[in-house]
């Protein structure tokens, strides 16, 4: 039994895990007949974890997943939607946020593609990587406002420092001239440093139509296509399955 003394200690120095490790009486049961070193190598792993697990769950509230149950472990791997479970192999190790590539995915509305890309999102954030997810109207007229408010290169410095920013529904509404000129703000600051996850009912293809202005498009399909990798779901759509069910 440890005494009131070190546990307000131990508080104080938030060492919450190795707190609730010594509070178990499980965990004392099972170490009894440990050396002093191997208890104390236990305790240093359950606060490891306890912080490891904290972390994750505020990655997780601060990213705003749409769905954020969505797990790689729970795709669908029904051939007629055209995944390829090689490359989501791939996407699952991470690599991919270390390398600041793009993801871009594309298809038919209900066929999942914000479950998936809300799935590869989580996965970044159990790594450790900063996360968040913005449907791309939402994302444009927040820049609109923060031009009023003086707050655009406040926002754009946010936006950059995120390990992962996952926008959703590209290419929904026209885009205006000063909506191309932000996007490519925030893009221009993420090529090759910062990854990236774009989802659009539009094939990527026809993108650079949609942009209009053809150097702003050229400049802006620059850096979201080259060495992106491009996932084109098929098949119809998951939305009639029970809430929650795996897409």
């Amino acid at each position: 039994m440890i005494d009131q003394k070190t546990i307000e200690q131990l508080r104080n120095l938030r060492l919450d895990g190795m707190l609730g490790a010594l509070n178990d009486p499980a965990t004392s049961i099972a170490t009894a007949q440990l050396t002093f070193e191997q208890r104390f190598a236990l305790l240093v792993q359950r606060e490891t974890d306890w912080r490891d697990g904290k972390r994750l769950t505020r990655l997780i509230k601060n990213a705003h997943l749409k769905v954020s149950s969505a797990s790689m472990e729970d795709i669908d791997w029904r051939a007629s939607r055209g995944l390829d479970r090689s490359v989501m192999s791939d996407l699952a190790s991470g690599d991919w946020i270390r390398h600041g590539r793009s993801i871009l995915i594309c298809g038919a509305t209900g066929c999942g593609k914000t479950w998936l890309s809300c799935a590869l999102a989580r996965q970044g954030a159990r790594m450790g990587f900063s996360v968040l997810y913005t449907r791309a109207s939402r994302l444009l007229q927040e820049l609109h406002v923060a031009h009023g408010d003086g707050s655009f290169n406040k926002r754009l410095a946010k936006l950059a420092n995120l390990h992962l920013l996952l926008i959703d529904d590209l290419a929904l509404s026209p885009i205006t001239a000063s909506e191309r000129s932000d996007l490519l703000e925030v893009l221009d600051d993420r090529v090759g440093t910062r990854a990236t996850i774009i989802t659009s009912q539009v094939p990527y293809r026809d993108w650079h139509a949609w942009l209009g202005e053809p150097t702003m498009a050229d400049a802006i399909m620059d850096r979201i296509v080259h060495g992106s990798y491009k996932i084109a779901l098929k098949g119809k759509s998951l939305r009639d399955q029970e809430p929650g069910a795996a897409q």
